[in-house]
C-alpha cells in the first residue's frame, strides 16, 4: 500500500518439525504469507511488494491433519500448520507452563525420550530447548584443542549457563527468545539464531540439565535417562563419524579421555535430583506412559475455557476508564445504519465502512501524546500548533477483518510500519488460536495501533495484546481500535490489561451463544470480502 512499510520478519507456528532449518520456510512466490484460511481468500486487500522472508519456527504437536487443514508450501515440502491456543488466563496473566528437564549421558537417548513424550502428549504446543545450543564461543586456543579432540565439551565450563538460565526463564514467561545455533562441525555459533516461544509444555534436555541450581529450580519434573555405557559409545561413534565428520581414532580418544570421566564426575551424580529414572531411553514405553499421564494431570489442573469464561464475566459492571468511545453524532449513527443493515449491498458496505474506519483511526491518533510547536504561516504570522510527540507509530492488524483498517492508518500516518497477526477460531474447541505473526523486530520502541473490525468476547484481542507484551511492548503504548465492540469484550480487555486504551465507534450490550455481537454487524470479514456462505452451502 502507498505510504506503508509492511514488515517482512515472519513467524509461522509449525506442527511436526523438531529441529527444522529456517531456510526451508520460504513460501512459493504465488502463495500468501499466512497459512490458508478455512474461509476463501481475501479479495479486497492490496498486495505490497516484499523482500524474501526469513521464517523462524517453534514446535507444535497436534493430531493427524487432513488434506483440508491449513498448509504452508515451501521449496522442498508441504508444512502442515497448527495454531497456538491461549497461553494466558481470563485476567491476561500467563498460565504457568509445565517444564520437564531431561538429563543423561552423551548419546543416552535424551532427544528420543523428549520426542516420544511430545508425540504421546498430543498437546497443541510444546517447546523443546537443548543444551547443545548453549556451548560457549571458543577462543583460538580452544579451537586448536577441539580440532585435536582435546577440548572437553562435557565439562560445565563449556556451557554458557547464564544465557541458558535467562532463556529458559523467558520461555517460562511466554516471551520470545533468540536461541543460538551451534555448528558441531566448525565448533562455533552460527550468525543466525532460532526464534522460540514458551508453551503449555517446555522440555529442556542436555547432559548437564541438572547441574545449575537456578535451572534446577525451574524444572517441574526431572527425568534421568540411564543407558548402558556400551550402547552410548556405539551411538556416539555412529553420530560423530557419520554426522559430524570425525574419524574413529579421534572419537575414541575424546570419549576415553574426556567424555567418560566427565560422565562419572558431573553427570551421573546429578541422578540424585531425578524424579524419574528411565532405563533404556526411548525404548521404555512404560516409563514414558507414566510420565505422559502425570503431565496430562498437571495440565488439566491448569486448564480453562477462555472464550466461554470471558462471555459470562463482568455483566452489569460500569464501563472502564480506558474506553474511548466516539461521540454518537448523527453522522456516526448514519454510518452504522448502513453497515448494520443486512440488505446493504457489498459495495456500499465497503464504502461506508471505510468512512467509519477513517474516523476511528483519526480519533485514536488524537489520543497519542502531542507537544507544542511554533511555526510561521505564509503570511509571516506565528502560529502556536501541536505535533505528535512520537515519531515511532506502528499499525498491527488482526487478520483478516483488521486488515480492512490498514489503508486508513496508512493514509493518515506517512510511512507507518505495518505488522500482522493471524488469529482464527478452532472450530472444534471454539477457542482462538495464533497461526502467524509478522512484526517489526524493534516493535518494543513503538506506539502500537492494534486493529480489529469487531470485538465480541475480547479473546482474540487479548491474544494479540499478549503477543505484543511478549515482544516487550509496554502496555501503555498499545491502543486497540475497532468499529464495534461488545461490552463484555471491553470489560475483559480492560480488566486484563488496564493500561491498554480501547477505541471504538459503538458499544453493543450483549453477545449470543456463537459469540456474535448483538444487535451487531454480522461477520464483518465475510461481508467486506464477499465470502458470506450461500444458502445452498
Amino acid at each position: 500500500s502507498d505510504g506503508c512499510e509492511v514488515e517482512s520478519n515472519d513467524q509461522v507456528f509449525i506442527q511436526d518439525g523438531a529441529e527444522e532449518d529456517e531456510k526451508d520456510y520460504y513460501p512459493d512466490p504465488d502463495s500468501p504469507p499466512p497459512p490458508q484460511s478455512p474461509r476463501p481468500p481475501s479479495t479486497g486487500s492490496q498486495k505490497s511488494p516484499r523482500s524474501k522472508h526469513q521464517r523462524t519456527a517453534s514446535m507444535s504437536q497436534s493430531s493427524k491433519k487432513t488434506s483440508t487443514e491449513s498448509i504452508l508450501r515451501s521449496h522442498t515440502r508441504t508444512i502442515y500448520t497448527a495454531g497456538r491456543p491461549p497461553w494466558y488466563n481470563s485476567a491476561g496473566q500467563q498460565v504457568e507452563p509445565f517444564v520437564i528437564g531431561i538429563c543423561g549421558g552423551s548419546a543416552s537417548g535424551k532427544t528420543t525420550v523428549a520426542a516420544k513424550i511430545i508425540e504421546s502428549l498430543d498437546v497443541p504446543w510444546v517447546t523443546l530447548l537443548s543444551m547443545d545450543s548453549f556451548y560457549k564461543v571458543l577462543s583460538e586456543k580452544q579451537h586448536e584443542l577441539a580440532a585435536k579432540n582435546e577440548y572437553n565439551f562435557d565439562h560445565p565450563d563449556a556451557f554458557d549457563f547464564e544465557l541458558m538460565a535467562s532463556t529458559l526463564q523467558r520461555l517460562k514467561e511466554g516471551k520470545k527468545v533468540e536461541v543460538p545455533i551451534y555448528n558441531f562441525v566448525t565448533h562455533s555459533r552460527e550468525s543466525r539464531t532460532k526464534t522460540m516461544y514458551g508453551a503449555n509444555v517446555i522440555i529442556f534436555e542436555g547432559i548437564l540439565a541438572f547441574y545449575h541450581a537456578e535451572i534446577l529450580k525451574m524444572l517441574d519434573m526431572k527425568i534421568f535417562v540411564d543407558t548402558d555405557a556400551d550402547v552410548r559409545l556405539a551411538r556416539r561413534l555412529k553420530r560423530d563419524i557419520c554426522q559430524r565428520g570425525r574419524d574413529l581414532e579421534g572419537v575414541l580418544k575424546q570419549y576415553c579421555n574426556l567424555v567418560k570421566p566427565a560422565f562419572y564426575h558431573y553427570i551421573a551424580p546429578s541422578m540424585v535430583h531425578a524424579d524419574i529414572i528411565v532405563p533404556r531411553g526411548g525404548e521404555n514405553e512404560v516409563a514414558i506412559g507414566l510420565i505422559v499421564h502425570h503431565v496430562h494431570t498437571q495440565l488439566q489442573l491448569r486448564g480453562f475455557k477462555l472464550r466461554e469464561k470471558l462471555a459470562h464475566s463482568y455483566i452489569g459492571q460500569p464501563l472502564p476508564d480506558s474506553i474511548h468511545l466516539l461521540p454518537s453524532t448523527p453522522q456516526i449513527r448514519g454510518l452504522h445504519t448502513f453497515i448494520r443493515n443486512k440488505d446493504t449491498p457489498r459495495d456500499e458496505f465497503i464504502f461506508y465502512s471505510k468512512r467509519l474506519i477513517r474516523l476511528v483511526i483519526e480519533y485514536a491518533l488524537s489520543l497519542l501524546p502531542f507537544k507544542e510547536q511554533m511555526i510561521e504561516t505564509p503570511q509571516g504570522v506565528l502560529y502556536n500548533g501541536k505535533r505528535c510527540a512520537s515519531d515511532k507509530i506502528c499499525g498491527v492488524s488482526i487478520l483478516r477483518a483488521g486488515e480492512t483498517m490498514e489503508q486508513a492508518v496508512c493514509d493518515v500516518c506517512k510511512d507507518i510500519r505495518i505488522g500482522k497477526i493471524l488469529i482464527q477460531t478452532n472450530f472444534s474447541t471454539g477457542e482462538p488460536e495464533l497461526y502467524y505473526l509478522r512484526l517489526p523486530k524493534d516493535i518494543k520502541d513503538y506506539k502500537v495501533i492494534l486493529m480489529d473490525a469487531t470485538v465480541a468476547t475480547g479473546a482474540a484481542a487479548m491474544m494479540a495484546i499478549r503477543v505484543l507484551l511478549d515482544h516487550d511492548v509496554p502496555e501503555e503504548n498499545i491502543l486497540i481500535v475497532s468499529l464495534l465492540m461488545a461490552e463484555i469484550g471491553v470489560h475483559s480487555i480492560a480488566y486484563a490489561f488496564p493500561g491498554v486504551r480501547i477505541v471504538t465507534t459503538a458499544l453493543d450490550p450483549e453477545i449470543n451463544e456463537k459469540f456474535y455481537v448483538l444487535p451487531g454487524i454480522g461477520n464483518f470479514g465475510d461481508r467486506y470480502f464477499g465470502t458470506e456462505p450461500t444458502e445452498e452451502s
